[in-house]
């Protein structure tokens, strides 16, 4: 697992061992932000269930003015924090551990909001409702949830405005109904 573009490109990040942890692998994570090019430079991004901080290390190395990254689980902050000291650059972090829902609540409105909850729960389902309660999303925002299947349902607040599916991986594109 690499930062795949920007100015950390090439970097080469501490990974969790193992089968039971899935990090976005680089090529998803290459057209996942092919897709928000023109969103990420100054922006706000949250790695909501951010493991290693693969999707926020990639956002901050691509311009992203600010990035925070949550867990509740300690492993993953300790491997976060392991690939943030790689970093040689001077950049805009949080790190926060608390539970999705709690952290979803503290912070704000984001430009970006990454949710790559464990494939086999309701967390992104839940995530995108608290984000769509609480307009979490600024005006050109969108959330991404990755997930093992297609998105199925709706969620009041928000538009799916684009899928995409990455051999066993579906990247669901969410932005504010301005309705």
């Amino acid at each position: 697992m690499r930062i795949v573009g920007g100015k950390f490109g090439g970097l080469k990040l501490a990974e969790f061992k193992g089968e039971d942890i899935r990090p976005t692998s680089d090529r998803v994570k290459e057209s996942l932000f092919n897709i928000l090019s023109g969103k990420i430079v100054g922006a706000r991004v949250l790695d909501l269930f951010c493991g290693s901080g693969n999707l926020g290390l990639e956002s901050l190395s691509r311009g992203a003015a600010e990035a925070v990254f949550n867990d509740k689980s300690q492993d993953s902050l300790n491997l976060l924090r392991k690939n943030l000291n790689k970093v040689k650059y001077d950049i805009n972090y949080k790190i926060s551990f608390a539970d999705y829902a709690e952290c979803l609540k503290r912070f704000g409105a984001f430009d970006i909001i990454f949710i790559d909850p464990p494939y086999k729960s309701e967390l992104g389902l839940r995530s995108l409702e608290i984000i769509a309660k609480y307009r979490l999303l600024t005006e050109r925002g969108v959330a991404v949830f990755e997930s093992d299947k297609p998105f199925n349902g709706a969620v009041d607040g928000l538009i799916l405005y684009d899928e995409r599916k990455y051999g066993k991986t579906y990247l669901s594109f969410f932005a504010e109904d301005k309705q």
